[in-house]
């Protein structure tokens, strides 16, 4: 009988053993399930965060497109004022011949009028 007993004894320590490794698989397996989860998580809440920051840009995009346009209609206004700023210079350049052609006309004119021909 010291033989059977000693095999049960062997077959506990055996089963205790197995439950054991049972217990610690089991244990990193629920650590490793937690993990993954936390993970899945962690990944749907960044996934919302850029899905967030793709709306923000999409808005920003549109917002540059609009300003461009904008942009482009400013370019044609400024053409416009600097062709009739050069219009300007030019009716400034011709003023000033005209001017200093009716200062040497009311030259003359005096000049008559203080010695008239005889």
């Amino acid at each position: 009988m010291a033989g059977k007993e000693r095999r049960d004894e062997l077959a506990e320590s055996v089963n205790d053993l197995l439950t054991s490794v049972s217990s610690m698989v089991k244990s990193e397996l629920e650590g490793t399930n937690n993990t993954m989860e936390l993970l899945e998580k962690m990944n749907l809440k960044v996934a919302e965060e850029y899905k967030g920051f793709g709306d923000l840009a999409s808005g920003l995009r549109v917002f540059v497109e609009q300003l461009k346009s904008k942009s482009g209609s400013f370019d044609d206004y400024v053409q416009q004022i600097d062709a009739i700023e050069n219009q300007v210079t030019h009716f400034e350049a011709v003023i000033s011949m005209l001017d200093q052609y009716v200062s040497l006309l009311e030259s003359k004119m005096h000049s008559i009028y203080q010695h008239p021909p005889t």
